[in-house]
């Protein structure tokens, strides 16, 4: 069993990723945990989520994903001036048709 403490280490050492629908079926799974050893940028948490996945079509669909850090979308940032924390969420959604 994880114990909150454990729980919470696990929070600050990591950044986790959720990949919705084209980007989830590229990456092969609904979200992973990226190990951190501090604040890094939104650009650099990209080449990592890309370089887990060599050989797939996640740099591609990741290209054209809106990106939102916790609840906030990145919009039209440079993604090289958003800072992702230890602990923080950031969700890839990818254009997809609805209504």
């Amino acid at each position: 069993m994880t114990s909150a403490a454990d729980r919470t280490h696990e929070r600050e050492t990591h950044v986790t990723v959720h990949y919705w629908a084209a980007a989830r079926a590229a990456a092969g799974v609904a979200s992973e945990k990226f190990a951190v050893d501090g604040p890094l940028t939104l650009a650099e948490l990209v080449r990592r989520v890309v370089d887990a996945h060599p050989g797939s079509d996640v740099e591609r669909v990741v290209g054209v994903c809106s990106v939102l850090v916790g609840e906030q979308p990145v919009g039209s940032q440079d993604p090289g001036a958003v800072v992702v924390h230890p602990g923080d969420v950031v969700e890839l959604l990818p254009p997809f048709a609805g209504g």
